[in-house]
């Protein structure tokens, strides 16, 4: 019911328990199958806080013109109902942002979720209490509830980046973020319109506003390697096979490296077969489209500089095709990164907008922008006038959405200050001096190289598991040993440098955002080995764990 969070603030000062056993945060893909898991199978009290009017998450906010998710539709869906997964049909391969809200919709409708998410309401800070064993969580409404469990599902990219350049308060005309897009129509004909940033939210929104604008004028700081998307119609006989297999095609997908089974296996070595063999791998995997040239080629592309240069120059070969004048396709060929060491991007004409003539291309690498003017923006060259500019600068990924809660655990030790050097978590979902805290899909998880639903169903019922043992138990809280975070984090930073990733500034890197931790914020040895682990500690009772009982320890071992 909307007025949950009201309901449980008044009564709070009338009750010893807590409010709601768990808090969530967010309705996205993560809050609302938490919702549906702890309530529903765990019979918890559960209150969802959510800062949009609307279920969504991610979904709800990037409501750009061309916003559409890279991963196909018939694996970028939840898998803990077959009925669901039956019922429901994708139009296309590759669904767009409005078919991926109406599925959230229909979900939350389908499970009558809405009756526990407070909308509208975003948390100001959380607070852990030890003498009541209970998170206090409080909002920018005024009100403050306490809870057993807080579960931040606030997503890894919800926090739009600042932009590095002064004066969006001063500029006259029209200024849109790509992750605030508003709920209304915005219309690009006859505008003048600057976008800025070419990361994969810039080249979804280019290729359409190219299309509707008088003048597009595009500043770009670093080319990206965007590869073909091929999306389609939903092909009905591949739906329809898929369908009569689902469960078995889930836990296939679940035992790879990203939670997604290609149409092609990769094979070990790009320096392993003949220089024409790996042609042909590349071709064929360009044709298929989406993220098989980058997750089912070679394994050892973001491992061996050597094999990298084989699909760096691959991809840039065939972006130089897509270009009419050979001096502006140098201008958008990456060449001072490896392929695949930030986030793969994908196109869908997005160079074919670049040979319109109401498209410029602005290289700000050398002259960067400085500040937005009342007419325009001004670069350390150049004054530019503008009717509209869209910002498509990204995102403080992974640690944003959970610092910018203001998270104090243990002893009144802040989260941001424990991660002043970079995140510290065991597994990516739990921190010590932070009990109870569970982070759904969070830092030094697979996460954003994961399949993101699968993901989220494999740490929330991680996090119910735990919930589940702590009650059959009589313990009441729950935290990762200091001995077992520290060891996590050597992990992850081991397996860092042996990839090519710490080579490249990028948001895989924190480096997107000055003054940000430069560590990488992602568990790199795949989905599968993670699951393994995780299933390790489930079954080996937890010893990697604090529990106690009343505020007192009662065991505390580590594995």
């Amino acid at each position: 019911m909307s007025d949950t969070l009201i309901k449980a603030a008044d009564a709070a000062a009338a009750t010893p328990h807590p409010d709601f056993d768990a808090v969530v945060v967010g309705a996205g893909f993560a809050g609302l199958y938490a919702l549906h898991k702890l309530r529903d199978q765990l019979g918890l009290r559960v209150c969802v806080l959510e800062a949009g009017s609307g279920v969504g998450g991610t979904w709800y906010w990037n409501r750009y013109p061309g916003a559409r998710c890279d991963i196909e539709s018939i694996h970028y869906s939840y898998s803990f109902s077959n009925e669901l997964q039956q019922e429901w049909e994708w139009s296309e391969k590759f669904a767009s942002q409005p078919e991926i809200l109406r599925y959230l919709n229909h979900v939350a409708d389908r499970f009558e979720l809405h009756e526990d998410i407070t909308f509208d309401t975003r948390v100001d800070s959380v607070v852990w209490d030890d003498s009541t064993a209970t998170w206090q969580v409080s909002t920018d409404t005024g009100h403050t509830v306490s809870a057993r469990y807080f579960i931040s599902a606030a997503g890894n990219l919800s926090v739009p980046k600042e932009p590095e350049f002064a004066g969006t308060d001063v500029f006259t005309g029209e200024l849109y973020m790509t992750g605030k897009w508003p709920h209304h129509d915005v219309d690009f004909t006859g505008k003048r319109v600057a976008v800025i940033g070419t990361g994969s939210s810039g080249i979804q929104v280019i290729t359409e506003v190219a299309k509707q604008a008088e003048h597009l004028t595009v500043f770009q700081r670093t080319p990206t390697y965007a590869t073909p998307l091929r999306n389609g119609p939903a092909d009905p006989d591949r739906v329809a096979a898929i369908k009569a297999t689902y469960p078995e095609m889930r836990m296939a997908s679940r035992n790879t490296q990203g939670g997604i089974v290609f149409d092609r296996d990769p094979l070990p070595s790009a320096m392993a077969v003949t220089p024409e063999e790996r042609r042909r791998v590349y071709d064929d995997r360009w044709e298929l489209g989406g993220f098989h040239i980058s997750s089912a080629s070679f394994n050892d592309i973001v491992t061996d500089k050597a094999a990298n240069d084989t699909i760096s120059n691959y991809v840039r070969e065939r972006i130089r095709e897509c270009i009419n004048d050979p001096a502006l396709a140098e201008r958008l060929v990456p060449t001072t990164y490896p392929y695949g060491t930030k986030r793969p991007t994908f196109e869908a004409a997005y160079y074919d907008a670049y040979n319109r003539d109401n498209v410029t291309l602005v290289d700000v690498s050398d002259a960067p922008i400085t500040t937005l003017s009342p007419s325009g923006l001004r670069t350390a060259h150049d004054d530019y006038d503008f009717d509209m500019i869209i910002l498509a600068t990204g995102f403080d990924a992974m640690t944003g959405p959970l610092l910018k809660m203001n998270i104090t655990g243990r002893n009144g030790q802040r989260l941001a200050d424990k991660w002043a050097r970079g995140p510290r978590t065991f597994l990516g979902i739990q921190v010590h001096g932070f009990p109870n805290l569970f982070t759904i899909t969070g830092p030094q998880s697979p996460s954003v190289l994961y399949n993101m639903p699968l993901a989220v169903e494999d740490h929330v019922d991680f996090a119910a598991d735990a919930i589940t043992y702590l009650c059959a138990h009589g313990y009441n809280t729950i935290e990762p040993t200091a001995e077992a975070e520290d060891a996590w984090v050597v992990q992850n930073n081991a397996l860092a440098d042996q990839s090519l990733l710490p080579g490249t500034n990028s948001w895989w890197m924190g480096a997107n955002v000055p003054g940000k931790p430069r560590v990488c914020l992602v568990f790199l040895a795949g989905a599968n080995v993670y699951r393994g682990i995780c299933e390790d500690v489930v079954n080996g009772g937890y010893h990697e764990f604090s529990l106690t009982l009343e505020g007192q320890p009662v065991r505390e071992t580590v594995g």
